[in-house]
């Protein structure tokens, strides 16, 4: 019997998928839960598998191509069988991608019928996925000039054409190439089949070799330099924070955090032999500060409000090609223990690209932490759908005054974007103070150890 593949669903917002890699190819022996092709949704790339037995018959949908989710995408079945004439699905249309918007300045900076197929997550990697620009006008070239100009590694394109109707001929190609010195270049072989394989321009390229020779080096940097299409990861990333730049009006409270104390006692802890990280006490103080604050843990479609009894903290951790946030579900009732073992489990699961996707939607609040990237103070955008995120810098050694005196201390500065449609500053103010009271509050965490 033949069996359709069809490209699977993974969550209500998913419209369409890439498929980056075939794992099989028409005529290999297939067994149910072995992984058949690999796709690109909106968060990572995910291992897609099989459901059935037997030979892969026909690939539908080649590698590249946006495809509509529940399409069929290849055909399993036995040698021989006869596959259902079925055309490939229509491309999918890329989502509208917003166009800038001039805010006001600001300091911002960028802080997720057929049975479907079993998925797995493997590593984010970036793959093609944007659509392309519409063509220009085709140009209007002799085939002996496209020749001349294809063997001389030149394109048309800024050529004059002097033939009927503005036609390039070969002569105007010859008299391009005089005009622009092409004679005189030095070019190894090399770098010149390497322009010609790669469709490169020679003219474009600066030759760094012993008198402006073009070297394979030069080749390979111009096509570094090629402008290529955003991962599908990284346009969504553009699209959900630009929406929220232009639809959630930002405000930012930073507040200095004195950490001496904290530090020393997370040190204690250590040689007892409880490992727990800077992180592990901020998202525990934000947890029972969201508690305190229901309005910060809250959302707003513009026109309702809507508070989340539930504290669903997310935290945005960075991969090679973007960011996830991966969420940690109810955290107002973990106790610091569990939530550092939450913290460390989706933490790896994110590093090692085997987040479900689950894992990384519904959060009501995200903490964004760059402590240890040595940043003294940012600022980051909400994510669409939450009032609020924090920032976490660096602890950084810090005169400071005490009982008037200049002593050195560990002050670590937070930072609360807000969504003003629902917090007001003073809401804003007392939040992030309620958090910094916590983190200073040397016995709330020895009773919370």
């Amino acid at each position: 019997m033949v069996n359709a593949i069809i490209m699977p669903k993974l969550n209500q917002s998913e419209d369409d998928c890439i498929i980056v890699k075939w794992r099989v190819k028409p005529g290999d022996k297939v067994k149910k839960n072995e992984i058949l092709f690999e796709i690109e949704t909106e968060k990572a790339v995910l291992e897609v598998e099989s459901f059935y037995d037997g030979t892969l018959l026909k690939i539908v949908v080649p590698e590249g191509v946006a495809t509509p989710v529940n399409a069929t995408v290849a055909w399993v079945g036995e040698p021989g069988e006869k596959v259902p004439d079925v055309a490939p699905p229509p491309p999918a249309a890329a989502a509208p991608i917003p166009a800038p918007v001039a805010p006001a300045a600001t300091k911002t900076q960028t802080a997720a019928a057929a049975p479907v197929a079993a998925v797995a997550v493997t590593a984010p990697v970036p793959f093609p996925s944007a659509a392309a620009p519409a063509p220009a006008r085709r140009q209007a070239v002799s085939p002996r000039a496209r020749a001349l100009a294809r063997n001389s590694a030149v394109s048309t394109d800024s050529i004059r054409g002097t033939g009927p109707g503005g036609r390039v001929v070969e002569k105007d190609v010859r008299a391009y190439l005089d005009s622009k010195g092409y004679g005189q270049l030095r070019i190894t072989p090399a770098a010149k089949a390497l322009a010609l394989r790669e469709k490169v321009d020679i003219l474009t390229v600066r030759g760094t070799g012993d008198s402006g020779r073009i070297m394979t080096g030069d080749i390979e940097r111009s096509l570094r330099e090629r402008p290529r299409a955003l991962s599908k990861m990284r346009q969504i990333i553009a699209q959900r924070l630009t929406q929220s730049v232009v639809t959630a009006p930002h405000f930012f409270v930073t507040v200095p955090v004195d950490m001496t104390d904290l530090l020393k006692f997370r040190h204690v802890l250590k040689t007892r032999g409880a490992p727990f990280s800077v992180t592990d006490f901020v998202l525990e103080s934000v947890a029972l500060s969201l508690v305190e604050f229901p309005a910060m843990n809250s959302s707003t479609d513009g026109k309702t409000a809507r508070w989340h009894s539930a504290v669903h903290l997310g935290m945005a951790t960075s991969l090679e090609d973007g960011l996830v946030v991966p969420v940690i579900r109810n955290a107002q009732d973990l106790s610091l223990a569990e939530l550092h073992a939450a913290v460390v489990a989706l933490a790896g699961k994110a590093r090692d690209g085997k987040l479900l996707p689950d894992e990384m939607t519904g959060s009501t609040f995200t903490v964004s932490n760059m402590g240890m990237l040595n940043i003294e103070n940012f600022t980051a955008i909400i994510n669409p759908g939450e009032s609020g995120i924090l920032a976490v810098s660096s602890t950084v050694q810090t005169p400071v005054v005490r009982d008037g005196r200049i002593v050195v201390r560990e002050v670590m500065k937070i930072t609360l974007s807000s969504d003003h449609r629902l917090i007001d500053g003073a809401v804003a103010a007392r939040f992030v103070n309620a958090i910094k009271s916590k983190l200073e509050d040397i016995n709330l965490w020895k009773s919370l150890t």
